[in-house]
């Protein structure tokens, strides 16, 4: 069993083939459990309304911080309304994003904080973002005392020394398909060092496909490519691999471990 902890099946990519995709991932790559994430206010309904065809896809909801500069008090209302659905077990993904210049940095921060004390309140964890922000990002998590509800890095790109600071925070680091690219060295090391019980495998599907797909449109199916990579790296099983971040994922996310029905 496998378990895509973030995936964007509801992305406009899909908009032809999103049925015969979910469909293919369950059926040909034994994806049982997909995290979909809805991170702005065209996404999350579409998010959740995936969650609520499919058993065995869930949501989260959140701001993406490319995006920051258009939440208002309302949409801060609207998720914390929305993290009363069954199938809503994250909130993200928030963060911080200095490669694209289309939120201001102090907006985008406001944004973060905001996020991370909402998931304090209602004791959800959290799905981080961060792109080109790495003191800022651990900077925040600290203040706002993240640790409390912990969460996931999403698709982690740093160092080992990187890592050390976000697993010392409590989160998990989610890998993806960068882990199987040639000259990935960072992604790599941390495959090998991060403990597997704090370990999460993820597609992010459109985007980011693995090795041999890479530069293809990315499809949660191919969160297989991660796994086989990562246990080849740690020279363990595919099958430790996929049950051990099958776990972990049940285990942050608060979801039931046992089987789904057949189809939808």
């Amino acid at each position: 069993m496998l378990f895509d902890s973030h995936t964007h099946l509801n992305a406009s990519q899909f908009v032809e083939d999103q049925v015969e995709t979910i469909r293919r991932a369950k059926e040909e790559y034994k994806v049982t459990r997909i995290l979909n994430i809805g991170c702005d206010r065209e996404s999350i309904p579409t998010s959740i309304a995936l969650a609520e065809t499919y058993d065995f896809i869930y949501s989260s909801v959140g701001w993406h911080p490319v995006d920051a500069v258009e939440m208002t008090v309302e949409d801060l209302d609207w998720l914390e309304e929305l993290c009363d659905h069954p199938k809503v077990v994250a909130l993200g993904e928030m963060g911080l994003d200095y490669h694209w210049d289309t939120s201001p940095k102090g907006i985008q921060e406001s944004v973060f904080r905001q996020q991370i004390r909402l998931a304090r309140e209602l004791k959800l964890p959290i799905i981080i973002h961060n792109r080109e922000a790495d003191e800022d990002v651990l900077r925040i998590l600290r203040e706002e005392k993240a640790s409390e509800v912990g969460g996931v890095m999403h698709c982690f790109s740093g160092d080992w020394s990187l890592a050390e600071q976000c697993l010392d925070l409590g989160f998990y680091l989610g890998l993806g398909g960068p882990v199987t690219f040639k000259n990935a060295h960072d992604p790599k090391e941390v495959a090998k060092r991060v403990p597997l019980d704090r370990l999460l495998i993820e597609t992010d599907a459109p985007y980011l496909a693995p090795h041999p797909h890479r530069g293809k449109r990315n499809e949660t199916g191919y969160v297989s490519l991660v796994a086989e990579q990562i246990a080849i790296l740690r020279e363990i099983s595919f099958a430790d691999v996929a049950a051990q971040t099958f776990a972990n994922a049940c285990r942050l996310f608060q979801i039931e471990a046992g089987s789904t029905s057949e189809g939808k």
